[in-house]
């Protein structure tokens, strides 16, 4: 699934593109979306009217003397997905896209997201709202230099903000007389008040040993070696994001829908550990673990969630030095530590451990994938054969696929909200169908599919577009091209510690050479039964250099506006690359994917494809038929196997033609020439 995250320069690279040729866009009036210009406004039947919650709003705003209130779609932890209790754009906005950011003023209501959520954001958003389409800190500082006039205030929850983003929104209004002021208790929180969702209460639980790479005790050994080896010998780590304190203690939770990960802080002193946590909320199972070892340097000190400001601030008056990562400490708590007393990088030393697996958790993550696999070809193969009864639509699909995964063995739900998008609703990077909005699948359009799994052993992500019917030449030319990509980004070599960013062009250079493109971050790092987004791995330009034991997806795209998407998405693993001559000192890497469904040989142009690329294509083929073959014969999937084997037979230029007629265009033609063919 496309990251949130972008690179600065995959946004300038667009602006060449549409002079470089790209197929002029449908310029067909649409019906899906508002409609402020009209008298009465049209609106879609998903619109929410929001002018009473920013009347009310506004009415806090001049309670606490500010012009403008700034809201993002985050929580206090900085997580990308939220728990309803924390969506509050959503509720102030309507747009429920996972990236935006919102201001309301006095008059104005303005929203600011990518190019992923334009037209979610005029399906769901009513005319009080305007829309911004950009997502740069900058442009909004500009916006409201120019809206609010010197001398006022402008609020938002330093809860809220990371530390990185308070002082990027504080250097824009710099010297202007424009006062940024934190205010602790959240204004869209009061106007909410009742109706605002409770907090959890379901039961936070030990990971058995089994799925895990390292007991905690080890892990926190690791990191407590870390900071005796650090430059400035830190005497704490402090932890904010959610999947740090659930993968540092083994602990999981469903405090957010698609994420097992629980509200939590934790403190990590050199002699004493702290969880900042719901106690009540803790299994007896993850009680004990936490502590075995009690008294001693190994023992857990169990606090209550909201006493976390209040214990780091006292912590903070001693001779003591604070580890902190910037990306996902908040400016709410990074304000009770003294300057003299912090040691800052982007990312704590947790976030950066749990993003190199060791064996095990790698061994753990392929073998989800290979269970994976077999879920998402048992649902291209229902696919091939519902799409042409006309019995499936886009909701149906993404509940039949989840379904599927769900019977896994080790499953634990899907790992995001599944993306089924035909025609013109896949050319939008994050759009999800649902029970009023489905698009019924043809085999006359393409068909994108992202989803995937949370599984005890691995968190899984994979996109697969498909075409059952005759594709364009354009679709094909356009879906090989995007092939071409994942595949030389897979495939290529480079030195250890190489920057994503660095690389990321190899997955748009076959677009690249006809004028064609793509808006969104090519991957992002992936969990172990934790996050489908693992941050800081992937090819953005805030991401960390790429290292052996790393996973990230591979997910190149095209997006046509108003007529189709294409999204090919692979997970793969860095490893240690075997090269002609001797890496000396510093190791060579490249990928292994570990994705294991073929793509649709109906939209594959073979004549574009190198003979390296079709030579990777059929060693991965081989892969894929030796490592999920004998799992769909273990289940006694006999015609899920026989797809199998029919869509993975090698290429060749020989193959050629074949490639081009489709598995479905083939039944088609025998359906017509022996009508009482049983389908």
């Amino acid at each position: 699934m496309p990251s949130s995250h972008w690179t600065t320069w995959a946004w300038i690279l667009l602006l060449p593109g549409c002079a470089m040729g790209w197929p002029k866009q449908s310029s067909s009036a649409r019906s899906d979306i508002r409609d402020c210009t009209t008298s009465p406004p049209f609106l879609p039947p998903m619109v929410t009217d929001t002018s009473a919650q920013l009347n009310a709003l506004r009415q806090r705003m001049q309670f606490y003397n500010i012009s403008a209130y700034i809201i993002p779609a985050t929580d206090a932890h900085m997580s990308e997905y939220i728990a309803e209790r924390d969506a509050r754009l959503a509720w102030i906005s309507g747009f429920t896209g996972s990236a935006g950011t919102g201001v309301v003023t006095t008059k104005k209501a303005v929203l600011w997201t990518d190019s992923r959520y334009w037209t979610q954001a005029e399906r769901q958003m009513d005319c009080n709202w305007e829309l911004q389409k950009t997502i740069w800190t900058d442009t909004i500082g500009e916006w409201l230099l120019q809206e609010i006039p010197a001398g006022e205030n402008i609020g938002l929850d330093p809860f809220l903000f990371s530390i990185d983003l308070w002082n990027s929104y504080a250097r824009v209004l710099q010297g202007s007389r424009r006062t940024l002021v934190p205010i602790e208790d959240n204004l869209v929180d009061l106007v909410w008040g009742t109706q605002r969702p409770p907090l959890p209460t379901s039961k936070i639980y030990l990971l058995p040993e089994t799925f895990t790479g390292s007991t905690w005790q080890e892990k926190v050994s690791g990191i407590r070696r870390q900071m005796e080896q650090h430059y400035r010998s830190p005497t704490a780590v402090l932890l904010s994001a959610l999947e740090e304190t659930a993968w540092l203690f083994n602990l999981r939770g469903d405090d957010i829908s698609y994420n097992p990960v629980f509200y939590s802080y934790a403190l990590l002193t050199t002699s004493d550990i702290s969880l900042f946590v719901d106690s009540s909320r803790l299994s007896t199972e993850a009680l004990q673990s936490l502590r075995a070892q009690c008294p001693g340097p190994l023992c857990v000190q169990v606090e209550e969630y909201d006493q976390v400001r209040a214990r780091v601030q006292a912590y903070a008056q001693g001779d003591v030095r604070v580890w902190i990562g910037t990306e996902y400490t908040t400016y709410g708590l990074y304000g009770v530590i003294p300057q003299d007393k912090l040691v800052e990088s982007s990312y704590s030393p947790v976030m950066m451990t749990k993003a190199v697996k060791n064996a095990k958790e790698q061994a753990l993550l392929r073998v989800a994938h290979v269970r994976d696999a077999v879920a998402v070809i048992q649902y291209l193969l229902w696919l091939e054969k519902n799409v042409p009864k006309g019995s499936v639509d886009e909701f149906s699909g993404a509940r039949y696929v989840d379904k599927l995964r769900r019977e896994k063995e080790h499953c634990r739900g899907t790992s995001f909200e599944t993306i089924s998008a035909s025609g013109l609703n896949a050319a939008l990077a994050h759009y999800s169908p649902s029970n009023i909005s489905s698009r019924k699948l043809s085999v006359d359009e393409m068909y994108l599919s992202d989803s995937g799994g949370q599984y005890l052993d691995g968190t899984t992500d994979i996109t697969r577009t498909v075409h059952w019917g005759e594709p364009t030449p354009f679709q094909k030319e356009a879906y090989t091209r995007v092939l071409m990509g994942n595949i030389d980004l897979a495939r290529l070599v480079f030195p250890s510690e190489t920057s994503g960013r660095v690389v990321e062009a190899f997955a748009r250079r076959a677009l690249w050479e006809v004028g064609l493109n793509y808006g969104h971050g090519t991957g992002h790092g992936i969990g172990n039964f934790l996050s489908v987004h693992e941050w800081p791995v992937g090819f953005q330009s805030n991401n960390v250099p790429l290292v052996k034991g790393m996973f990230t997806s591979i997910e190149p795209g095209y997006y046509q506006e108003g007529e189709f998407g294409i999204r090919i998405e692979d997970v793969a693993l860095v490893v240690e690359a075997q090269t002609k001559h001797g890496a000396g000192e510093k190791a060579y890497l490249t990928f292994e994917v570990v994705s294991l469904v073929p793509y649709d040989r109906n939209l594959i142009d073979i004549s574009f494809l190198s003979e390296h690329q079709i030579q990777y294509l059929n060693t991965y083929y081989e892969t894929i038929r030796q490592r999920v073959g004998p799992e769909l014969q273990r289940q006694q999937l006999e015609e899920e196997y026989e797809w199998l084997r029919r869509n993975t037979q090698p290429f060749s230029r020989g193959t050629l033609v074949a490639a081009s007629l489709g598995t479905l265009a083939i039944t088609s033609l025998v359906s017509a020439l022996l009508p009482d063919r049983q389908a």
